[in-house]
C-alpha cells in the first residue's frame, strides 16, 4: 500500500444545490450555516445538523416528552416521567400535529426525516449513549411539537398557585400574594430596542438575553437557515424546526421575553372509583365517566412503577391519586358524607388537581407561525405571523430596515375569571369554566422621544394578563443605562448614540438595586458591636455592584442569607417554615418542590418582606442587626472570597457522570441585576439560571450583529466547539455573526450522509476504545480506534475507490475484497489499521507496520526503532475540511507513534508521483530518502526522527 493522497483541504465537493440537496458551512466557532434549494430541504438539513451536533440532547428531549427518562437515568427521574405522562404531553403533541395545515406538517416531517437520518452518526459521536447503554430512538412526525411543549409546559409557573393556596390556608386569603415575585421556578429575559435615532448607524438595534436554566448542552443553538425564500440567523431550540424566539432575517429582526402571563389553570377535582375500576368526576351537571388508563414507568436499577393517567373535562389530573371504590352508597349510587370527603380528594391533605392548558384544549401549539417568521421581511409581516402564536406567551420587540418597530404581547391567554389566575379553583363550579375566545393582547408604540423600548418581565405591557412579575429593577436599570430614565416625566434623551458592540455594557451590568431596602435597615440597625459596625460601614460604602472580583458582594450575600433564615424562623412565618414548610408535604409531587419551598420564596421576596407590614419596623431593624452581628462574628481573618469564586454556574446535565467532572466558571451578577445570574438567597450562592444566550441584532449591517452561548455550538464532549464560547460568555463578551459565505468553511454534511444506518455499539467507531487520543486546539479531539473489517468495510470501500485515493492502489477492489484485506491486516501482530476520528467522526485511515516485517524492509537498510505508517485522509466530511486539516491529523498520528519510546524514526513511502504528499511531508519535518521500486509502484522514502521534533 501507498501513502495517502492528502489533498483534503478543499472546502467540500462543489455539488450544486438542487431542491432536495443541502450544504453545510461552519464559521470558526463551528456554528452551522445551512443552505438548501427549498424550504423543505432546509428543514431536513436543520434536523440532520441538530442530530449530528446535539444527538444526546435530542435523545434526552425525546425521552422527556414521552416520560421515559427514568429508564436510563434511574429513580431520580421518575417524578418528571410521572408528570409528563399524567399531563399527556405526547398525546397533546400528536393532537396538535394532526391539526397542522398540510404544508406545515410536511415542513415538520422534513425536519424529522433529517433528525432520523443523522441520529446514528450523531449518537456515535456522543459518549453519553454508551454510558447510558442507549441506542437513539426514532423520532415521530409529532416529536418536535412534543419537545416544544415539554420545554415550555412549566413556563407559566402554574405550581405557584399551589404555593398561594398554602400561604392563604396558613396566613389568610389576604396574604396569598405576599410573596408575589418571580421565583426559582420561572424563566425570564432582558430585551431592549433602540431606534435609529439612538444608534451610530441610524438603523435600529435589538438586543437582550434570555434567562433560563443553564443546561449542558445549551437550550439554544446558534444557527443560520438560508434558501431562495429566506436567509435567517438566530437562536434555534434543538429538536424544533425554524428559529422561533430570536432571529434576524436581514430585513427584520425580533426577540422575546417571557410575558409572565397566566394561561394555565389548576382545578380541584372530585373523583370516585367505580365498581369496575373506572373513574368518575363531578362536573357542573353531575357525575360523569372520566378517561382513565394505566401506564408503566421503567426505572433503571429499580422496579417498574405504574401510573394511572386520568383526564376530566377540565384536563389531565396531575396531582393526587383517585380513591379506592367506596364501600357505602345509597340505592342510587350517591356517595355518603365520608365518600364525598374522599371524592373531593381530601384524604389527609392530598388534593386531586387537574391541569388545563391551551394546546390540550385547542389542539394548537402555534407551529404554523414558525415558517412564517422565517419568511418575514418587515415588521408588518412579523406582526401578522405572531397573531397565530400560542405558547409560551411572550412580549415581542422587533424592528426592520425601514425603521419600523413592534412592541406587543403574543400568545393565547384564555378568557376566565380572575380567581383562576390566582388560586386552585373548584372543577365542578361552572363559574370557573373557560369562555370562548382569548384575551386581547396588549401592544404599544416604541417611544419616539427616548427611542427605546425595554422588556424585562416587569409589570408593564403584559400586566393585565398575569399575577406575578419580576421586580422593576432590571427594566429600570436598562432604561437608565440607555439614557432613558423610567417614569412619566422622562421625555429627554440623555444617552449617547449606541453601536451594536456597545450593547455588551448593558448585558453585563451588575448593579443590584434590590439591595437598597436591606442596606437601609442596616444603616439604622441599633446597638451594633464593633465588628458589626465595621461590617455595616463596609457595606454602606459598597457600590452595590455584584462584580466577580468584589468581596463586598460576597459579604452582602452572606448578610442577605442570614436575614432570610432569621425571617424563616420568625413566629410570623412559622406556619409555613421548618417542619411546616409546604415542600415537605406529601400532598404534592416532588417535581413541584421548587415552587413550594419556603426559604427560596422568602429569599426572592426579601425586598418586599422587609418593606411591607409583615413585621413592625422595629422588629425588622432588630432582625437585620442580629444578622449583622452573626455575619461579623463568623468572619475569618482573610475575609470573604470574591463573588466570582462562590457564584459559579451549576448547569443541568442529563447524565453528568458520562463526561469528566468540570470546574464551572464563576460569574458576576445576581437575580435582580441586568446580568441576571440567579443564586437562591438563603440556599446557595451557585446559580442554575442565567443568560442562556446573548444576542445583538444590527439592522444596519447584519454582519455587525453579535451573539454568544454559555458553552459552544457542539453538544459533543471533547469537540473543539464544545466549550469554546465559555470564556466569552463568562466574561461578557460576544462573538461576531459571520454572514459572508466566503468566510465560512463548507463541509460535507449533505444528503450523502443521510443514508447512515444504526448498528450495535461494537460496530460504531466512536464507541470503540481508543488506543490514542489527542486534543488539537482549533481542530478538535482526534481518537485512534481499531478498524473493524466487517463493520467498516462499506466506509473503507467508499474511501479507497475514490479517484482522489488512486495512489492507495485499491480503486478497482470490491467491498468484499476490501474487507478481506483488512481482515488479513488485522491478523498480523506487526501491522495495524486504525480509524482516526475527529470529534467522533471518521476522518482518516491510519495504518502502522514494522518495516523489518514488511516488503518495504527489503528495499532499504532498516534501523532499530524504525516504525512505518500509511495514511488516507477521508473526504471532507463531519465538521468539514478546515485550514490545516491534514496537518492537524498528522500531528496526532506522529504524536501516537512517538508516544512509544521504542519508536525512534517514522518511515513513510508515498508514491513517487504524489507530489502533494511529498511536499507536505517535507513541510512537517520529514527528510526525503531514495526512490525504491516495489511491485505495485515506485515509491519515495521519507524519514522523521525524534531529534527533528526535539523529542530526543
Amino acid at each position: 500500500m501507498t501513502n495517502a493522497d492528502v489533498d483534503s483541504e478543499r472546502p467540500g465537493a462543489g455539488a450544486s444545490v438542487g431542491s432536495e440537496a443541502f450544504e453545510v458551512f461552519r464559521d470558526d466557532r463551528g456554528i452551522p450555516h445551512l443552505r438548501a434549494g427549498s424550504a423543505l430541504a432546509l428543514a431536513r438539513a436543520q434536523g440532520h445538523n441538530a442530530a449530528l451536533d446535539r444527538a444526546w440532547q435530542l435523545e434526552t428531549e425525546r425521552h422527556r416528552l414521552l416520560g421515559t427518562t427514568a429508564a436510563y437515568l434511574g429513580a431520580e427521574a421518575v417524578d418528571w416521567d410521572r408528570f409528563a405522562r399524567r399531563a399527556r404531553l405526547a398525546d397533546t403533541a400528536r393532537r396538535c400535529y394532526e391539526r397542522l395545515a398540510p404544508e406545515i406538517a410536511a415542513w415538520v416531517r422534513a425536519y424529522v426525516d433529517g433528525v432520523n437520518a443523522g441520529l446514528p452518526e450523531g449518537a456515535a459521536r456522543a459518549p453519553e449513549f454508551a454510558a447510558a447503554g442507549l441506542a437513539p430512538g426514532r423520532w415521530e412526525p409529532w416529536t418536535p411539537l412534543g419537545v416544544w411543549l415539554s420545554t415550555h409546559i412549566l413556563f407559566a409557573g402554574f405550581p405557584t398557585k399551589l404555593w398561594r393556596e398554602e400561604v392563604a390556608r396558613r396566613l389568610g386569603d389576604d396574604r396569598a400574594t405576599l410573596f408575589a415575585t418571580d421565583g426559582p421556578g420561572t424563566s425570564g429575559s432582558n430585551g431592549w430596542l433602540l431606534t435609529g435615532a439612538r444608534t451610530t448607524t441610524g438603523a435600529p438595534v435589538v438586543a437582550g438575553d434570555p434567562h433560563r436554566f443553564i443546561e449542558d448542552p445549551g437550550v439554544y443553538q446558534q444557527l443560520r437557515l438560508a434558501c431562495p425564500e429566506f436567509d435567517v440567523v438566530g437562536l434555534a431550540v434543538p429538536g424544533v424546526p425554524g428559529i422561533a424566539h430570536f432571529g434576524h432575517a436581514g430585513g427584520v429582526a425580533w426577540a422575546i421575553t417571557n410575558a409572565m402571563a397566566d394561561y394555565q389553570d389548576l382545578y380541584r377535582e372530585q373523583l370516585r372509583r367505580t365498581p369496575d375500576g373506572g373513574v368518575e368526576a363531578l362536573g357542573p351537571d353531575g357525575w360523569y365517566r372520566a378517561h382513565a388508563h394505566t401506564e408503566t414507568i421503567e426505572v433503571a436499577g429499580g422496579e417498574p412503577e405504574p401510573v394511572e393517567v386520568v383526564e376530566t373535562d377540565r384536563g389531565p389530573v396531575i396531582i393526587g391519586e383517585v380513591p379506592d371504590a367506596p364501600d357505602a352508597r345509597d340505592a342510587q349510587g350517591v356517595p355518603d358524607a365520608s365518600d364525598v370527603r374522599d371524592a373531593q380528594g381530601v384524604r389527609g391533605d392530598a388534593p386531586l388537581i387537574s391541569l388545563r392548558y391551551p394546546p390540550r384544549v385547542t389542539g394548537d401549539l402555534g407551529f404554523d407561525v414558525l415558517p412564517a417568521l422565517l419568511r418575514a421581511r418587515t415588521v408588518e409581516d412579523l406582526d401578522t405571523a405572531l397573531d397565530g402564536w400560542v405558547e409560551p406567551v411572550n412580549v415581542v420587540l422587533a424592528a426592520d430596515t425601514t425603521g419600523a418597530t413592534l412592541h406587543r404581547v403574543a400568545g393565547h391567554v384564555p378568557v376566565r375569571p380572575y380567581a383562576n389566575r390566582l388560586r386552585v379553583v373548584p372543577a365542578h363550579d361552572p363559574a370557573y369554566a373557560w369562555r370562548e375566545g382569548a384575551e386581547p393582547l396588549p401592544r404599544t408604540e416604541v417611544d419616539a422621544v427616548t427611542g427605546t423600548a425595554v422588556m424585562a418581565n416587569e409589570r408593564g405591557l403584559a400586566a393585565p394578563l398575569g399575577i406575578e412579575f419580576a421586580p422593576p429593577h432590571r427594566a429600570n436599570r436598562i432604561r437608565e443605562l440607555l439614557g432613558a430614565p423610567p417614569g412619566a416625566g422622562a421625555r429627554e434623551v440623555t444617552g449617547p448614540p449606541w453601536s451594536a458592540a456597545d450593547m455588551a455594557l448593558v448585558h453585563t451590568d451588575t448593579r443590584l438595586a434590590s439591595s437598597r431596602q436591606l442596606l437601609s435597615l442596616l444603616a439604622w440597625a441599633p446597638d451594633l458591636g464593633p465588628a458589626a459596625e465595621r461590617l455595616r460601614d463596609r457595606l454602606l460604602r459598597w457600590d452595590r455592584h455584584m462584580d466577580a472580583d468584589s468581596t463586598d458582594a460576597t459579604l452582602y450575600s452572606r448578610l442577605r442569607a442570614d436575614v432570610v433564615h432569621r425571617l424563616a424562623a420568625h413566629p410570623a412565618l412559622r406556619p409555613f417554615t421548618g417542619e411546616a414548610d409546604p415542600w415537605r408535604s406529601a400532598a404534592y409531587p416532588p417535581l413541584f418542590r421548587p415552587w413550594l419551598a419556603a426559604v427560596p420564596r422568602i429569599g426572592y421576596a426579601l425586598e418586599t418582606l422587609l418593606t411591607v407590614g409583615l413585621l413592625p419596623y422595629e422588629e425588622r431593624l432588630a432582625l437585620v442587626a442580629a444578622s449583622a452581628e452573626a455575619v461579623a462574628a463568623a468572619q475569618t481573618g482573610d475575609g470573604p472570597a470574591p463573588w466570582g469564586e462562590v457564584h459559579r454556574v451549576a448547569p443541568w446535565q442529563a447524565l453528568p457522570d458520562a463526561t469528566p467532572e468540570e470546574v464551572w466558571p464563576g460569574l458576576a451578577g445576581d437575580h435582580d441585576c441586568v446580568l441576571s445570574t440567579s443564586s437562591v438567597p438563603g440556599v446557595t450562592d451557585l446559580f442554575a439560571r442565567g443568560p442562556a444566550a446573548r444576542y445583538v441584532w444590527d439592522l444596519a449591517r447584519r454582519e455587525d450583529s453579535l451573539w454568544v452561548v454559555p458553552f459552544g455550538a457542539s453538544g459533543v464532549p471533547g469537540s473543539a466547539h464544545h466549550r469554546d464560547q465559555t470564556d466569552l460568555w463568562a466574561s461578557g463578551l460576544l462573538a461576531p455573526v459571520t454572514t459572508d459565505w466566503n468566510l465560512l468553511h463548507r463541509t460535507e454534511e449533505t444528503t450523502a450522509t443521510m443514508t447512515t444506518t444504526s448498528g450495535s455499539a461494537a460496530t460504531v467507531p466512536a464507541l470503540r476504545p481508543a488506543v490514542y487520543e489527542q486534543k488539537i486546539e482549533g481542530f478538535g479531539v482526534v481518537r485512534l480506534v481499531p478498524v473493524d473489517p466487517a463493520a467498516d468495510a462499506e466506509l473503507l470501500h467508499r474511501w479507497v475507490t475514490e479517484e482522489r485515493a488512486r495512489f492507495w492502489g485499491m480503486a478497482d477492489h470490491t467491498r468484499e475484497q476490501v474487507r478481506e484485506i483488512y481482515e488479513f491486516v488485522d491478523s498480523l501482530p506487526t501491522h495495524h489499521a486504525y480509524l482516526a476520528l475527529r470529534d467522533g467522526v471518521p476522518a482518516a485511515l491510519f495504518q502502522t507496520y514494522e518495516p523489518d516485517a514488511d516488503p518495504v524492509g527489503e528495499c532499504y537498510d532498516v534501523q532499530p526503532g524504525d516504525f512505518g505508517i500509511h495514511l488516507l485522509i477521508a473526504p471532507a466530511e463531519g465538521e468539514g475540511a478546515v485550514k490545516g486539516y491534514t496537518d492537524s491529523l498528522l500531528t496526532a498520528f506522529i504524536g501516537y507513534v512517538f508516544s512509544d519510546p521504542a519508536h525512534l524514526r517514522v518511515v513513510v513511502e508515498p508514491d513517487a508521483r504524489n507530489e502533494k504528499a511529498l511536499a507536505r511531508m517535507v513541510r512537517v519535518g520529514f527528510e526525503l530518502g531514495p526512490e525504491i521500486r516495489k511491485p505495485e509502484k515506485t515509491a519515495r522514502l521519507a524519514f522523521l526522527t525524534r531529534e527533528t521534533l526535539g523529542l530526543a
